[in-house]
């Protein structure tokens, strides 16, 4: 039996696992994933709300900001629940025990409602 090997550790957004799923069942040539890596697939497919390349201009938008104490991992789940309003920006920010001033936050949700994608 191989034992894998950590290389690296590195928050992702939703979308960004559903890509790298994606990848990697394109590289197995026919091969189905594993159970765990099918149901982490089906919950990707159900809940990744932005395109990929969407979800990188949010990320890059949200860096460019320099917002201090904000690390990758808060913004990606920024992105994974893509909250609408400064109300919503500020709680999903509060979970993490951090203060960000009212200007940056009324940054975040201008930038996370461009990227929204349009309800019918």
């Amino acid at each position: 039996m191989s034992s894998p090997q950590v290389i690296e550790k590195a928050p992702m957004s939703v979308t960004q696992v559903k890509v790298a799923l994606e990848r990697i069942k394109a590289s197995e040539e026919g091969l189905e994933l594993n159970f765990r890596a099918q149901k982490t697939m089906e919950y990707a497919e159900d809940f990744a709300k932005l395109p990929p390349t969407d979800a990188e201009e949010v990320f890059a938008a949200i860096r460019k900001l320099e917002i201090p104490r904000l690390k990758d991992a808060y913004i990606h789940k920024l992105i994974d629940l893509l909250p609408q309003s400064e109300k919503s920006v500020k709680v999903v920010l509060s979970s993490y025990h951090m203060s960000v001033p009212a200007e940056q936050i009324k940054k975040i949700a201008e930038i996370l409602q461009e990227h929204a994608p349009k309800r019918q």
